[in-house]
């Protein structure tokens, strides 16, 4: 039995955060927490103040894009894992999202399958 974690979804589209909800439970992990953010200036503050065992952030996003908000939580000194959903995925966003200490880059439109791949290894 895994232990439920706190999973942080960021999205500025109330629909695709409902996607990723969605699709995180055909992939079995269901028995998470789910936290919603709707900008990335409400995704640094809801980790820094909950705390989540994982962030899936959106890559473009007002107030702070997804690459912004990693990048200040690192310089704040939180070690969150953390991975993008976003509609592209480009050489150069992935290099960027690594280099900044993110886990993955999943692309729209994904499957429970793209979920499982890179989510089994963190929350096994």
């Amino acid at each position: 039995m895994t232990v439920a974690m706190k999973i942080l979804i960021a999205d500025d589209s109330r629909v695709m955060r409902q996607i990723v909800t969605r699709t995180l439970r055909q992939a079995g992990y269901d028995g998470h927490e789910l936290v919603e953010a709707a900008d990335g200036q409400e995704a640094f503050d809801k980790v820094m103040n909950e705390g989540p065992d994982l962030v899936l952030s959106d890559w473009n996003m007002p107030e702070m894009t997804g690459i912004e908000v990693l990048r200040m939580l690192r310089a704040n000194g939180v070690e969150v894992p953390f991975g993008f959903v976003t509609s592209e995925g480009t050489e150069e966003m992935r290099n960027t999202a690594e280099s900044a200490g993110a886990l993955f880059l999943v692309t729209k439109p994904f499957t429970a399958d793209a979920f499982r791949d890179v989510l089994d290894p963190i929350l096994g």
